[in-house]
């Protein structure tokens, strides 16, 4: 897949809001903590803009998008938080001199819209927190420390804790995916993701037990579990139930939904609406290992 170039200091980094409004206090710890780093920060026109729970009108976050994917100086675009709004931009969004000129777009949940239309044509993007998150006190955290590495092209490893669901194996694939509902909404779209011999990462926020299910059935239903080489799963976090109990927790519908297939499953990785929120380069190859008393995940 395509790379965009890391960055180096000195380069320029655009914040757009593709989805829900941010305020300028939010913004701060963020604006300072990138420019700590090295870089330049642009803000989109519109970053401040206000339309119900919009960060402006669709034509004005369309317009600011638009600027920064075309400006050739811009090295990267993080996006200043998710909610909902993504999907009304991305049809109208023209991505020809970015392709010319690729660069990092960055971002979690509603941004795996994003995720999704850069790899089905074949591009390399970053999951990773977004300024929303920065820490208010200007401190580094996890999240923020791991996105900058990330950024700057820093190889990482990591070695987490065996968690009682994972299901033990090793594979190498091109990594795909992102927030669960999103994915589940893209199915038969022309930015449905291509999860043929690739790992796919999963995470989710506020969902109730069945609607999980709803969406990994109709995953499986649509190939899509199928030919994985491995299964990551992040943050299902605050997951909830009916009345009447489901009678699976989160773990037990996504190891059901895949259980008829051979392949490492690793749960509890630490991304998604969770903290930390560890960067992921999406379409890059991986090495995942699964073992009982070792998980490791690191870059080919």
């Amino acid at each position: 897949m395509v790379s965009p170039d890391f960055l180096k200091k000195g380069d320029k980094i655009a914040i757009v809001a593709p989805a829900r409004k941010v305020s300028e206090l939010e913004m701060m710890p963020a604006i300072k903590k990138l420019s700590d780093w090295g870089l330049q920060v642009i803000l989109g026109k519109n970053l401040f803009g206000v339309n119900n729970q919009y960060s402006g009108t669709d034509e004005e976050r369309i317009a600011d998008f638009q600027e920064m994917l075309d400006d050739k100086s811009i090295k990267a675009i993080i996006s200043a938080r998710g909610g909902y709004g993504s999907i009304r931009l991305i049809e109208k969004l023209r991505f020809d001199h970015f392709f010319e000129n690729p660069k990092w777009i960055i971002g979690y949940s509603d941004i795996t819209i994003f995720h999704s239309f850069l790899h089905v044509n074949n591009t390399q993007s970053i999951h990773a927190t977004m300024p929303i998150n920065f820490p208010v006190d200007g401190s580094d955290n996890e999240s923020t420390e791991s996105l900058k590495n990330t950024l700057f092209g820093k190889k990482i490893t990591y070695n987490l804790p065996v968690s009682e669901w994972n299901r033990t194996g090793k594979s190498e694939g091109i990594i795909v995916g992102g927030n669960l509902s999103i994915l589940y909404s893209l199915g038969g779209t022309a930015l449905e993701i291509d999860t043929r011999n690739k790992i796919l990462f999963i995470e989710d926020l506020d969902e109730y037990f069945y609607h999980i299910d709803r969406m990994m059935m109709t995953l499986k239903l649509r190939g899509l579990l199928k030919n994985l080489k491995g299964l990551i799963i992040g943050g299902l976090s605050d997951m909830r139930d009916n009345t009447i109990p489901f009678g699976k927790t989160a773990e037990q519908i996504v190891l059901d939904a895949v259980s008829e297939y051979v392949f490492p499953v690793c749960f509890n990785f630490p991304a998604g609406h969770i903290n930390p929120n560890i960067s992921i380069l999406m379409g890059q190859s991986i090495s995942l290992s699964v073992e009982e008393k070792t998980v490791k995940i690191s870059s080919c």
